[in-house]
C-alpha cells in the first residue's frame, strides 16, 4: 500500500496546464480538502470527480488490485491526473545557470567574431576576467570560439581590440516543466504534456 500511495500523479493548474507531479497520498489529501478534482479520460472526454464521485466510480468500475488503495471500509482507484481548483499560474522556475543553457542563450555563436560553432569548439569566456574581479554569472559569461578566447586572453574586450555582439544577460525565457515518465504506465498524461516540454527545458 505504501508503494501505491507513493506513485506519481500529474498535477494540472486551473487552466489544465501541467505544472507538477505529486504522490497519490498528496493527491488524495488535496481531493479531500476540496482543493483538487480527479481527471479521468473516458470515451475521448475528460471527466472530473470529487472524492465522493471518484469513490462511487471506483466501486462501479474497479481497476486491477494493484491500482487500488485498500482501506478498512472500501477500495478506491488511484488517480493519475488531478486538476487544482484555484491555482492558475505556472510555477516560477529560474533558468539553470549551466554550460548548456549559456550555449542556448548565445545560440552556439562566438560573441566576439559572430561565427556559429559546434559546442565542442566553443569555450565560455569571462568578459571581465576573474583575476580582475569578474564573477561567474549570466551577465559576465559568453560563448567564445577558441581563437577569440586565445586572442582576448586575460584582458577586457576593448583592451584586445574586440567587441561583444551583445551584452550578456540572464535569459528571459522560462523553462517548461520537465517530467520524466514511463509512457506505458502514464499514458493518461500524454494529452497534457506537449512536445514543447521536451524541447525547451534544458539540463546540465
Amino acid at each position: 500500500m505504501i508503494q501505491v500511495l507513493d506513485r506519481q500523479v500529474l498535477v494540472l493548474n486551473r487552466l489544465w496546464q501541467a505544472i507538477n507531479v505529486c504522490s497519490v497520498r498528496r493527491a488524495f489529501a488535496l481531493l479531500c480538502d476540496g482543493h483538487a478534482q480527479i481527471v479521468h479520460a473516458e470515451d475521448g472526454n475528460f471527466l472530473t470527480h470529487d472524492f465522493q464521485s471518484w469513490r462511487d466510480f471506483s466501486r462501479q468500475r474497479p481497476d486491477r488490485d494493484d491500482e487500488m488503495v485498500h482501506t478498512i471500509a472500501f477500495k478506491i482507484r488511484i488517480p493519475r491526473v488531478i486538476v487544482l481548483a484555484l491555482f492558475d499560474r505556472m510555477p516560477r522556475k529560474e533558468v539553470k545557470f549551466t554550460r548548456h543553457n549559456i550555449f542556448e542563450r548565445d545560440k552556439n555563436t562566438c560573441q566576439y567574431c559572430g561565427k556559429h560553432f559546434d559546442k565542442r569548439d566553443l569555450n565560455l569566456d569571462h568578459v571581465v576576467p576573474r583575476d580582475r574581479g569578474g564573477v561567474t554569472t549570466w551577465e559576465n559569461i559568453v560563448c567564445s570560439c577558441i581563437p577569440c578566447n586565445t586572442r582576448k586572453s586575460n584582458r577586457l574586450p576593448h583592451e584586445a581590440g574586440m567587441r561583444l555582439l551583445r551584452k550578456p544577460a540572464r535569459p528571459k525565457w522560462r523553462p517548461f516543466l520537465h517530467i520524466t515518465f514511463d509512457a506505458k504506465v502514464h499514458e493518461s498524461w500524454r494529452h497534457f504534456i506537449d512536445f514543447a516540454y521536451w524541447n525547451v527545458e534544458l539540463g546540465d
